[in-house]
């Protein structure tokens, strides 16, 4: 026996209350042998090498082959297509033409991927027909083909409910409705489409619905269109988190890009997924990483269908080895290469994380995900990791000479095998035909052709490493913490915390709004690269085309170094030191105003700036690195009205 849920309403209220049904207990089916699915499934599962189902394919195959509605809660990689799409073909019937099969998908990767799935399972039905109807393609050819019959149709919900529209798509002999990633369909706006196409569908329809959360507009979608719905929940287990191995970098002393660079150097991959945030992101961090020599290509919502297909076949056959790709063009991606998922840019909820990696370590392959995080992020990391309830690693950058050291030994083990497998002779008397025309000895010639082939990837460096002071000042931090830690506490307070006005220079940085710089990148910038920590970061003032920033003046050589070669957003700041009350003053030392040995900048522009359009910025308000950094008010000028020390407000 099997312990489902299902929902039982009392006083208007679900809950849910556990049944027995008269089928194999979940445990117990170790076997797809064990399962009532017919030959020809089970042969193609054991072509594919499929002996046991996953948890989720062994609690909802006997289910879903009753007709019985059902709600599965299962994380993204653990087996659900197969779950349904099993019973799906078990229970088709080949001489009926229209089609007897909707499954809903929120992309139309992943509407690609589930169909491909099916066929696979399906590939010793004779006649078996599967198609899938998505926008950005044809909608005649699409016609055309459900003319000439379908069983299966999987589709996203836009364009599902077009061709209903139309009357091309019949639904009067469809048994079963599947709604795959419920809540991702919903959160993207399909609630309106998928609302309607439920209302068109046969009151002796099957529903199933899939999900790795239940939101309330899923549960919405659960109560009014389920029919006493047995609930499968395996979401307890992320199968997916537990097959990859996580590990983080916090962004300092480069570039994410020369980080991306870096890692995909020496990480053992076969390919990967860089994730971004933007589709703008998509083209530039591919376009860079292509330059220097890497094979990449960007994977966005805005390329045409055909060339988003070419791009997701290329890197399964092995013409490119690195997609940059934003969340959702990547939803159902399942390329058994994959070994490797770079979070470039940390995602917004735990989901998106978990879908993520996701594309990685699936149907129990080992996998690795890293993401590159920025200081005042740390805490959704951390997020991730309860939520996940599992642990990341912390990992440093590898220095320039390993990155030089990689290049080396994958250029010795390219060199090993074209020696066995190309006949060189006629290149020899090139050679040798060289060396007498420009007169240089084989070495020589040698270390010139070497030189050449390198390209915009040197096989050493010269130079300083960014990164080797990064972490030296990264450590330094750590001591100045512990020995800080260790100190006098409720006394005198610490010199570091000392400062007064006259303490601190005024810099104008080069760069403002109009570079798409925040407070966050400046203070981020000098905190990471300069290895202040925030207690040396005064007032800052926010302008469209620069920025100015206070900052002690008795600093080291070495960080007044640092602060000319500092980099914001990829455009030099140039630092300079302003004369004149540009900010006329800085609040430390924990008065009046509570901050708690923390600095404030004036309050004397306006509530968001002044009519120049500045903002001045208050570094501590809001807490360690929120990004809630509160602007100067000013309700009249400075000589109108009198000064006085406020007390910061408790809402803020």
């Amino acid at each position: 026996m099997v312990a489902v849920a299902e929902p039982f309403k009392a006083k208007g209220a679900p809950f849910y209350v556990r049944l027995y049904i008269g089928i194999p207990m979940q445990e117990s089916v170790t076997e797809f042998r064990q399962l009532e699915l017919a030959d020809t499934l089970l042969s193609a599962l054991d072509s594919m090498g499929f002996v046991a189902p996953t948890p989720i394919q062994a609690a909802s195959i006997p289910l879903l082959l009753t007709g019985t509605d059902a709600l599965g809660k299962a994380q993204t990689g653990t087996g659900k297509t197969a779950a349904f799409s099993l019973p799906l073909l078990n229970k088709l019937d080949l001489g009926q033409h229209k089609p007897q099969a909707i499954v809903m998908a929120p992309t139309r990767e992943l509407a690609i991927q589930v169909a491909a799935e099916i066929k696979v399972l399906g590939q010793n039905i004779k006649g078996l027909k599967v198609l899938e109807i998505y926008g950005g393609a044809s909608i005649v050819d699409q016609m055309r083909a459900l003319k000439n019959g379908a069983h299966i149709v999987v589709g996203t919900p836009g364009r599902v409910k077009d061709l209903i529209t139309r009357d091309r798509l019949h639904l009067d002999e469809v048994h079963t409705f599947v709604l795959d990633e419920a809540d991702e369909m919903l959160k993207m706006g399909f609630v309106d489409d998928v609302t309607w196409i439920m209302e068109q569908a046969p009151e002796s329809a099957q529903r199933v619905l899939f999900s790795a959360t239940m939101p309330p507009i899923v549960k919405e979608i659960v109560d009014r269109f389920l029919r006493s719905p047995a609930r499968i929940d395996v979401a307890g287990e992320n199968r997916t988190v537990s097959q990859v191995e996580q590990q983080f970098w916090v962004v300092k002393g480069v570039e994410k890009d020369e980080a991306m660079s870096r890692l995909l150097e020496t990480e053992e991959t076969d390919a990967s997924i860089v994730f971004v945030r933007t589709r703008q992101d998509t083209e530039r961090l591919a376009d860079w990483l292509s330059a220097r020599g890497f094979k990449a290509a960007a994977l966005h919502g805005d390329i045409p269908q055909s060339l988003r297909e070419r791009t997701v076949d290329h890197i399964k056959k092995g013409v490119i080895d690195i997609l940059v790709a934003t969340d959702v063009v990547a939803r159902g991606l399942d390329v058994p290469r994959i070994t490797h998922v770079f979070n470039y840019d940390i995602p917004f909820d735990v989901e998106s994380y978990i879908h993520r990696i996701g594309r990685t370590g699936r149907a129990g392959r080992a996998g690795k995900a890293i993401l590159l995080v920025r200081t005042n992020q740390i805490r959704m990391l951390r997020t991730i990791e309860r939520v996940t309830k599992s642990r990341m690693e912390e990992i440093q950058l590898p220095n320039r000479d390993l990155v030089a050291a990689s290049r080396l030994n994958r250029l010795g083990e390219e060199l090993a095998v074209q020696k066995e497998q190309v006949n060189v002779e006629a290149f020899v008397e090139l050679v040798e035909k060289l060396q007498e025309s420009i007169e240089v000895d084989a070495t020589t010639l040698a270390a010139m052709l070497l030189q050449r082939q390198q390209g915009n990837r040197p096989l050493f460096y010269k130079g300083p490493d960014p990164m080797i002071a990064a972490i030296e000042r990264d450590k330094q931090r750590r001591e100045r913490r512990r020995d800080d830690r260790g100190g006098e506490r409720g006394g005198e307070r610490r010199e570091r915390r000392s400062y007064n006005n006259a303490d601190w220079d005024t810099y104008q940085l080069q760069v403002g709004r109009e570079q798409g710089v925040q407070v966050k990148d400046i203070v981020g910038a000098i905190a990471n690269e300069l290895g202040l920590s925030k207690e040396f970061i005064g007032a800052i003032k926010l302008a469209p085309a620069h920025t100015f920033v206070q900052l002690p003046k008795k600093m080291t050589a070495e960080v007044a170094a640092q602060l000319k070669k500092l980099r914001i957003r990829q455009n030099d700041v140039k630092a300079v030191v302003v004369e004149g009350e540009v900010l006329r003053e800085h609040r430390g030392g924990g008065g009046r105003d509570g901050n708690r040995g923390g600095y404030r900048g004036n309050r004397d522009g306006n509530r968001g700036g002044g009519r120049d359009g500045e903002r001045r910025f208050d570094r501590n308000r809001g807490g360690d690195n929120r990004g809630s950094y509160r602007g100067e008010r000013n309700h009249g000028s400075a000589e109108q009205r009198p000064r006085r020390d406020r007390k910061p407000r408790q809402d803020a």
